[in-house]
């Protein structure tokens, strides 16, 4: 059984047990989130329900195993010959969330 939910802007593929990177979201460490923006949900039979009206009640249950930030990633503008360089860092915060269950 798995389920494609929405979360951060982002599509993810989800099944019980799995542990994803998705877009800070404010919780807390070792606490349970509820995303219930869900696009679809693969049943035990093997039936694929899709469908706004089939997945008004869907949500997929997780619990959040840390926060945290990515690697820094260098950001360098330049123009030539104008003496410009301009160098800036950023790091993306994250949520690690360890998915728990699917409720469909």
């Amino acid at each position: 059984m798995y389920a494609v939910l929405v979360t951060g802007g982002k599509q993810y593929k989800v099944s019980e047990g799995d542990v994803i990177y998705v877009e800070k979201i404010n919780a807390d460490v070792d606490s349970t989130v509820e995303i219930d923006n869900v696009l679809a949900v693969s049943k035990e039979d093997g039936k694929l329900v899709v469908g706004k009206s089939e997945l008004e009640s869907a949500k997929v249950s997780a619990k959040v195993l840390a926060q945290g930030k990515n690697k820094k990633i260098v950001v360098f503008k330049y123009k030539r010959k104008k003496d410009y360089r301009k160098k800036q860092g950023h790091r993306q915060p994250y949520t690690k969330l360890q998915i728990e269950k699917i409720d469909a």
